[in-house]
């Protein structure tokens, strides 16, 4: 039977303090556990990549060698952003993955994001997981490790399907020395952004600010560079680059309800009467807009 903390299996991901929580032989055998229900649901490839944090690298070794031992073929992304692990998995035509992150948490923290079959893991997914896990009776076998180049495909699906308009804006791009640093500014510049950024070196100590551009605290260096600058925007990524905060022109913040009564108006206009999902922490303003212009808003737990 396993002895891996119960605690870490969480509703929507795995997370721990890395060496406490979360060891790396915790890691090898939520790896077998993995690699075991996807190939007992016929799945077989699976793409990993992992965040800048100084430990991503050996619990990304430990993963890809359980994952191989179960007999599941692994394609290694390498240091990338969340949503380029994502777009991996369509892109490559795998079965799923896992992107190893500890997201905006402290520097001490890592975790997994898995998805298969088109899903993510969640709920009762990912406590089955916890119970293969616990169990140990795996699925064995040789699967293959290779090394793919995601950031390129990437980069070019983005621009491929960017409009932008005939205003030349300036952005400043804050990604608070984590994982979308090396890649956020030249896609805005190849879109006609001019990009001033803003702590872009990756650095898994987050020496800055912490990671979390949803906590305004975290926007104090972005808010003075682009009132310093005179930028139209200023955009701030998180430690894996699946979250951003957005601040306007004047230093203000456009919390998640304003972005999404923008984004939604965009999308109304190309699919009128759509469903717009949105969580609990938006405001009524975004449903009540959603509704004038002739779309259906619903609340929903994320």
């Amino acid at each position: 039977m396993s002895t891996i903390d119960p605690t870490i299996f969480r509703s929507y991901d795995i997370r721990g303090v890395v060496d406490k929580d979360l060891t790396e032989d915790a890691v090898e055998q939520i790896g077998h556990a993995y690699g075991t229900m996807a190939r007992r649901r016929g799945f077989r490839t699976l793409t990993v990549g992992r965040d800048c944090r100084e430990h991503s690298g050996r619990l990304f070794a430990a993963l890809a060698r359980s994952l191989t031992g179960s007999g599941v073929d692994v394609l290694d992304l390498g240091t990338v952003a969340t949503p380029m692990q994502y777009f991996s998995i369509p892109h490559f035509g795998a079965d799923g993955g896992v992107m190893i992150t500890g997201s905006h948490n402290p520097p001490e923290y890592n975790g997994m994001k898995l998805t298969l079959g088109g899903d993510s893991l969640h709920g009762e997914d990912i406590q089955e997981l916890r119970r293969i896990a616990q169990e140990g009776s795996f699925e064995r076998g040789t699967g293959v490790l290779k090394v793919v180049d995601v950031i390129k495909p990437y980069e070019e699906a983005l621009v491929g399907q960017a409009q932008m308009g005939t205003r030349k804006l300036k952005v400043v791009v804050d990604a608070g020395n984590g994982a979308s640093g090396p890649f956020a500014p030249p896609i805005f510049r190849r879109l006609g952004v001019d990009v001033v950024p803003l702590f872009c070196d990756m650095d898994a100590r987050f020496p800055n600010h912490h990671p979390d551009p949803t906590v305004e605290e975290n926007l104090v260096d972005l808010r003075k560079a682009v009132l310093a600058e005179k930028a139209d925007l200023g955009i701030a990524f998180d430690g894996d680059g699946d979250r951003i905060g957005v601040l306007d022109e004047n230093g203000v913040v456009m919390w998640g309800d304003k972005l999404m009564i923008i984004l939604s108006r965009a999308l109304l206009l190309e699919e009128p009467g759509a469903t717009i999902v949105a969580e609990v922490k938006c405001s009524q303003t975004l449903y009540d807009d959603i509704a004038a212009k002739g779309g259906k808003g619903v609340m929903w737990k994320l």
